[in-house]
């Protein structure tokens, strides 16, 4: 990559955000302006390993061929007619996606909390059409220490406070129990329970795996009751864990699967609902909708994903990579690392306080040339591409230990 020729600085341009952009993010102090593959770029021309892929949504990289090749290509043709007319590659969109995950049908929206708002309606609506549960009854059990997003309804069952302090009055009908918790779960469903919301892997919590069996018996547990299994998948989903999805560890398939992030390729926002014909069957005209959701654009883009996805490879280089990443985390147990959880290419990485916050350690690496993101405490994220070599991982992991030493 060539740097562009600049006219402004990257303090000059974090200087100009202050004032005209709200302050809901605290970004680390780099200023991307270009990228390609793992890599991206400042204006100054400094290279970085990117090492978050966008939470996932960069699962392919910055601007795959082959991404960039159908986002062109539509650009070129139709970018969105809205839901009022039909387009031609929505259908295939849907089919494809459909057979990838082994569900039924799709409800495209964009972004991920709008899928996670889209299944709480849907279930609801199932709960009450096909059930029997009284209206306005309707209860959803999830896990302490989810992240399904920042609206408004979804804040309302978040138990991080950041999230939710001056923010209220919040929506009811939602229950929270543990997470990795059955009993508990068991004891929270009742004959008003519409679905159990829940992620596989929570990332924002510090990318937290649940036991083995947890899974299977929230599928159990919610289909010896008659509630829905919702998996919001939208970060866990599509290659990052070793598998298609997170579920399939445990051989699950939920009544709804939530998707978003890496389906959008890192180009375009687009998420969806994917469920039984049951469940998505009692959405009937006007109930639901998005102007911009199943747009050509975006159906273009996904079909491209879910093309990448059927070919396995990333599935499979994930899986291969994870080896890598679990051994270099594993070295550094006791040498600043004091513990790690990892499922594929994806690892919530816990440093010891007395080495610095994980926004500290984040500042560090960046000075190392290597992007990551913190979440609570002293925990970062490490989330890479999954087009990143060994190489490319192996100097990571050996930057992480520079910072730590």
């Amino acid at each position: 990559m060539t740097a562009p020729a600049q006219t402004r600085s990257s303090a000059d341009l974090i200087r100009a955000e202050e004032p005209v952009l709200a302050h809901n993010y605290h970004p680390l102090p780099v200023v991307v302006s270009r990228a390609e593959g793992t890599w991206v770029e400042d204006v100054e021309g400094r290279r970085y390993l990117d090492m978050l892929a966008g939470y996932s949504a960069l699962n392919f990289g910055h601007r795959h061929p082959a991404l960039i090749e159908a986002a062109h290509a539509q650009l070129d043709r139709l970018t969105l007619t809205s839901r009022a007319f039909h387009n031609d590659k929505l259908a295939e969109f849907a089919e494809r996606l459909s057979a990838l995950t082994g569900l039924d049908m799709v409800l495209p929206m964009n972004t991920g909390a709008e899928a996670v708002e889209s299944g709480i309606k849907v279930a609801r609506k199932w709960a009450y059409d096909v059930k029997g549960v009284p209206a306005d009854q309707a209860t959803i059990v999830v896990a302490a220490d989810n992240f399904h997003g920042r609206t408004t309804t979804i804040v309302s069952f978040s138990t991080d406070e950041t999230a939710r302090q001056g923010f209220g009055p919040f929506t009811p009908g939602f229950r929270v129990v543990p997470y990795n918790d059955l009993p508990a779960l068991e004891a929270a469903i009742d004959d008003t329970t519409a679905a159990v919301l829940l992620e596989p892997i929570q990332g924002e919590a510090g990318v937290l795996i649940p036991d083995q069996g947890y899974l299977a018996g929230v599928r159990e547990l919610t289909s010896r009751k008659g509630c829905l299994f919702i998996a919001d998948e939208i970060q866990s989903g599509l290659g990052r864990t070793g598998r298609t999805l997170a579920v399939e560890h445990e051989s699950v398939v939920p009544d709804v699967l939530l998707l978003g992030k890496a389906l959008g390729g890192g180009i375009v926002p687009v998420s969806a609902v994917v469920a039984r014909r049951d469940v998505l069957g009692v959405l009937r005209p006007g109930e639901h909708g998005s102007t911009f959701g199943g747009n050509p654009l975006a159906a273009a883009v996904g079909t491209a994903v879910i093309e990448l996805l059927e070919t396995g490879e990333f599935q499979r280089r994930a899986a291969e990579l994870g080896m890598v990443l679990r051994g270099g985390l594993s070295a550094l147990l006791g040498k600043g690392v004091v513990g790690f959880r990892a499922r594929g290419l994806w690892a919530g990485v816990d440093i010891d306080p007395a080495f610095g916050t994980g926004r500290e350690i984040s500042a560090r690496l960046m000075r190392e040339g290597v992007l990551v993101k913190d979440t609570h405490g002293s925990t970062i994220r490490l989330a890479p591409p999954l087009t990143i070599t060994a190489e490319e991982l192996t100097g990571a992991l050996g930057a992480l230990e520079r910072v730590l030493t």
